[in-house]
C-alpha cells in the first residue's frame, strides 16, 4: 500500500529545509485516519508523482486465529484501548471486530503462531491488567467455489474462511483447502516409535528421516496446521521426556475433506460452538464437546438432548436428565391405577415442556467449553 503525502516536500523540524539525505528528522502529512494504516514497508511518494514500490517487503501473514472477548462487557473500551497500544509495537497481529450472542462484543485476532498468541495474551494481562476470554485457536481454510452465483458475489473463485459461519455448502464448492506446515523434529532415537505414532495420529506425511549421529534422529513431516496448533508440542515433549525439539515453516495449502460440525441443544443449533474439522476427526471432537456441555449446562425440568451434527446426520449425543418430582409420594397403598394415572400425567407434562421449552446456554458454560482446554 502506498501512502500519498499531501505536501510536495518534507520539512526539517528545525530549519525548514528540504530533507535530501538519510538521518535527518522531519514529518509528513498524509490522509490517514488511524495509526494502523501506516504499515512497515510502505512506499511514500509525492502528491500526483507515483513511483514503483520498494521491493522486498511483505505483510506478515497470520497463521492462527482466535476470538478475544472481555470477561465483563463494561471493560470493552478498556480492552479496546489496550489492544490498540499493544498492536502499535506488534504490527503482525491482525484485529477485526467480532460479536457473539453468547460472549458479546469482541475481536477476531490473527497471530503468527501459537507461541505468539500466548505471549500476546500474557502481555495483555501483565501490562494492562486485562482478563479476557480467549477461544480455541483456529486456522484459515480456503474453498474453491464452483457456484457461479457465489463467484459473482465474492468476485473470485477462491475464498478464505476464518469463521465457521462463513463455511460454504459442499454443493457449491469443488474442493476445500487446509494450510500445511513442514515440521522438523530432532529427537533421541529411543523415542522414534512413539513420535512416529503421534505424527500419524495427527494426519502427518513423512518426508524425510535422517540420523544426525549415533543417538539423534531428524524427522521431517508435512503436517496440517490445525493438527499442531493446540497441544502437539506438549504431547511431543511428554512422549520424549522433554528431549525432542520441534520447528516448522509454512508449506502452503493442500486439498482436504473438511466439514462443518454443528452443536444442537434441544434441537436448536448453537452457532458459537460450530467448528470446521476434518471428517476423520469429527466423531471424537463432537463427543468431547457434547460431554463438556453436559457437565456445564444446568439441569431443567425436562430432558435435554445435546447433539453433534454434520448436516442432518447426528454423530454424537449426550442426554441431560431432567429433575424428577416424586408425584406418587402421597399415595400410600390404594389402587395401582391411581399411581399410574399420576405418572402418566407427569410424563405428558414433561413431553409438552420439551416441545415448547427453550434452553438458554449460560454464559459461563460457553466460557468453559470455548476456552482452550487440553486436560481432557
Amino acid at each position: 500500500m502506498n501512502a500519498t503525502a499531501s505536501r510536495n516536500w518534507l520539512l526539517n523540524g528545525s530549519s525548514g529545509k528540504k530533507i535530501s539525505y538519510a538521518g535527518q528528522v522531519g514529518y509528513l502529512i498524509a490522509g490517514m485516519k488511524e495509526v494502523t494504516e501506516a504499515q512497515i514497508g510502505d512506499t511514500l511518494f509525492l502528491y500526483k508523482q507515483p513511483v514503483e514500490p520498494l521491493p522486498g517487503f511483505k505483510s506478515a501473514k497470520p497463521m492462527v486465529f482466535a476470538g478475544m472477548y472481555p470477561i465483563d462487557q463494561t471493560e470493552y473500551n478498556n480492552l479496546k484501548s489496550a489492544l490498540e497500544r499493544l498492536t502499535l509495537n506488534d504490527s503482525s497481529v491482525t484485529v477485526h471486530r467480532d460479536s457473539s450472542l453468547a460472549l458479546g462484543a469482541g475481536w477476531r485476532l490473527g497471530f503468527l503462531g501459537l507461541l505468539h498468541m500466548e505471549v500476546f495474551n500474557q502481555r495483555l494481562e501483565q501490562e494492562y491488567n486485562m482478563s479476557v476470554i480467549l477461544t480455541a485457536p483456529t486456522v484459515p481454510y480456503k474453498a474453491v467455489l464452483s457456484s457461479a452465483k457465489l463467484i459473482k458475489e465474492y468476485g473470485k473463485d477462491q475464498i478464505t474462511i476464518i469463521n465457521p459461519a462463513q463455511f460454504p455448502d459442499k454443493l457449491s464448492v469443488s474442493e476445500y483447502l487446509e494450510p500445511t506446515v513442514l515440521g522438523t523434529i530432532v529427537t533421541p532415537q529411543e523415542y522414534i516409535g512413539k513420535i512416529i505414532t503421534l505424527c500419524q495420529d495427527r494426519r502427518a506425511v513423512q518426508k524425510d528421516m535422517l540420523y544426525i549421529d549415533e543417538n539423534r534422529v531428524m524427522l521431517k513431516y508435512l503436517f496440517p496446521l490445525n493438527e499442531i496448533v493446540v497441544d502437539f508440542y506438549d504431547a511431543l515433549k511428554s512422549l520424549s521426556s522433554g528431549y525432542a525439539s520441534f520447528d516448522y515453516e509454512d508449506a502452503g495449502y493442500q486439498s482436504a475433506d473438511l466439514i462443518k460440525m454443528d452443536i444442537l441443544v434441544n434441537g436448536n443449533p448453537v452457532e458459537e460452538l460450530a467448528t470446521i474439522i476434518h471428517k476423520d476427526k469429527a466423531y471424537a471432537a463432537g463427543k468431547l464437546l457434547c460431554e463438556r456441555l453436559k457437565e456445564t449446562i444446568p439441569r431443567q425440568l425436562f430432558e435435554i438432548a445435546i447433539q453433534a451434527a454434520i448436516g442432518k446426520k447426528i454423530i454424537a449425543r449426550e442426554t441431560l436428565k431432567a429433575y424428577r418430582k416424586n408425584v406418587v409420594a402421597k399415595c400410600y397403598g390404594g389402587d395401582i391405577t391411581r399411581r399410574m394415572k399420576l405418572l402418566k400425567r407427569q410424563a405428558e407434562g414433561k413431553r409438552l415442556m420439551r416441545k415448547i421449552g427453550n434452553v438458554e446456554v449460560p454464559r459461563d458454560a460457553f466460557i468453559r467449553v470455548l476456552k482452550r482446554e487440553t486436560d481432557k
